[in-house]
């Protein structure tokens, strides 16, 4: 009986550890990442070109809030060359931010309010563990709409997105 009860006093004591190592770990991964979000947001602002697209991976998308908005990362460079240049980027601070990982720990994604030149907008992306460090797989960037003026807002882009849809539909 004293045999069973030192080994199952041991068994969840060394579960107990796994557990607050796992959540350790957890709250590193977590740690980085709301770093490198703050970082890629500040490179924004500081119109540092070269930092900012280190943020994503080789292989990544950024959808913007134009519907015709969707880049592969070399397409999104091309297009955001001339804001970079000219020192006109743009400048997000995270307002809230939620970040989840998959169970392998190498894949996560956040969702989080900024504070932008457009007021409230949300960020929302995939996160991948490249050779140790957390890389944007896809970010999308979208404005908010108060419900009190969503049919204001639809009044006014009716004109330019019912075109676009037709052409979508043809497709």
């Amino acid at each position: 009986m004293k045999k069973t009860t030192i080994f199952l006093t041991l068994v969840l004591f060394v579960l107990s550890f796994t557990a607050v190592s796992a959540q350790a770990r957890f709250d590193k991964e977590k740690t980085a990442i709301n770093q490198m979000l703050d970082d890629f947001n500040i490179a924004a602002a500081k119109a540092d070109y070269k930092t900012y697209f280190d943020f994503f991976a080789e292989e990544s998308t950024f959808i913007g809030t134009d519907a015709t908005e969707i880049w592969n990362k070399k397409e999104f460079m091309i297009w955001a060359k001339p804001h970079f240049d000219k020192k006109k980027t743009w400048n997000f601070t995270s307002l809230k931010r939620n970040i989840h990982f998959a169970k392998d720990e190498k894949l996560a994604w956040f969702d989080e309010l900024l504070d932008t030149q457009m007021k409230i907008c949300r960020g929302s992306g995939v996160l991948e563990k490249i050779n140790g460090v957390w890389k944007v797989k896809q970010y999308v960037l979208s404005m908010t709409v108060p419900n009190e003026i969503v049919d204001q807002v639809v009044d006014q882009k009716m004109v330019i997105e019912d075109v676009l849809i037709e052409k979508l539909k043809a497709k």
